[in-house]
């Protein structure tokens, strides 16, 4: 059995306590691969534990370290190693470790997780950019005028008017497929946001769409004639769409696939619905939903708009 074997279950069968760390850090790679984690987080994830064993003397085995390693280890990254390492990377790389020592726990290679007590960095990222109601309404208007124009062009008004009503994000947008619309009946259209990975199941959703955007849809599809997807143009052609609205309508701000995003439910939040709704319909998770509804109630502040008390409760 070679080091880049794993068990079925992903259990790393050649690992012991007495193994170095390196063979452990590739049996973690090759399980979050399995695992069907994005090839971003397996390189940044990898890259940190090879970090660690940089730090870490040679022959240091995986059942020698301990949380005073671990801990030095983080105050080396921070204070010693001489390259900058920001709040959010060390947050990332602590994490990191949790997860991986986590994991051999899971695995019954260690009896104990050292990085069970590491302290973790929590990080606030800085207020989204969203859209004032007198930025959303210029926006529409141009939209609109280019919808109505005498050669009329519905597309511009279709994306961004989707993007206001279902705060979806740009890889859910560009995955939309026709079969994913329910436009039978107008008062009670939908649109159905699926995943292909079954790890992102949880995600998928129905979002609720206007008789105004299906009307919308229904000019779009007659002039443009898409075949599958709903929008079969590069992401990128995309944000030109929206950059071009920014434009026309003189905002000083660039409208883009995030910011609809954070203006979209930050108006469901001042118009009173529940917050597990938006959080549903963000789809994302509990936890995660935490810190958007803080951020969501100093934004809702920030544009001196009246919530309710528990609007903002973590």
């Amino acid at each position: 059995m070679t080091n880049q074997t794993t068990e079925k279950k992903g259990t790393p069968a050649h690992l012991t306590e007495n193994s170095l760390l390196q063979p452990a850090i590739q049996a973690w790679r090759f399980y979050l691969n399995d695992q069907g984690r994005s090839p971003h987080t397996v390189k940044a994830f990898i890259a940190d534990l090879n970090l660690l064993d940089t730090f870490l003397p040679p022959d240091q085995t995986l059942g020698e370290i301990s949380l005073k390693d671990l801990e030095s280890f983080t105050n080396w990254l921070e204070n010693d190693r001489g390259v900058p390492c920001s709040p959010k990377s060390l947050s990332r790389r602590i994490t990191s470790l949790k997860s991986f020592f986590r994991w051999l726990q899971n695995s019954a290679v260690l009896l104990v997780d050292p990085a069970d007590k590491l302290v973790q960095r929590s990080v606030s990222s800085p207020l989204p950019d969203v859209l004032s109601p007198e930025e959303i309404e210029k926006s529409l208007a141009v939209a609109r005028e280019l919808r109505e124009a005498e050669q009329p062009d519905a597309r511009p008004y279709t994306l961004i008017k989707l993007l206001l009503e279902t705060a979806i994000k740009k890889g859910e947008c560009q995955s939309i497929v026709l079969n994913h619309l329910s436009l039978e009946d107008p008062e009670k259209a939908y649109v159905f946001i699926r995943y292909t990975n079954p790890r992102y199941r949880y995600k998928e959703r129905k979002i609720p769409l206007s008789k105004d955007w299906v009307e919308s849809f229904n000019e779009y599809a007659n002039q443009y004639e898409p075949e599958e997807r709903l929008f079969p143009w590069t992401p990128r052609r995309l944000e030109y769409i929206l950059e071009d609205l920014t434009e026309a309508a003189s905002l000083e701000k660039r409208i883009s696939f995030d910011m609809c995003r954070w203006t979209s439910v930050l108006q469901d939040l001042v118009d009173g619905l529940e917050p597990e709704k938006i959080r549903q319909k963000l789809g994302v998770s509990k936890i995660q939903f935490r810190e958007v509804r803080q951020k969501l109630r100093k934004l809702a502040l920030q544009q001196g708009s009246t919530i309710s008390e528990d609007s903002g409760e973590a």
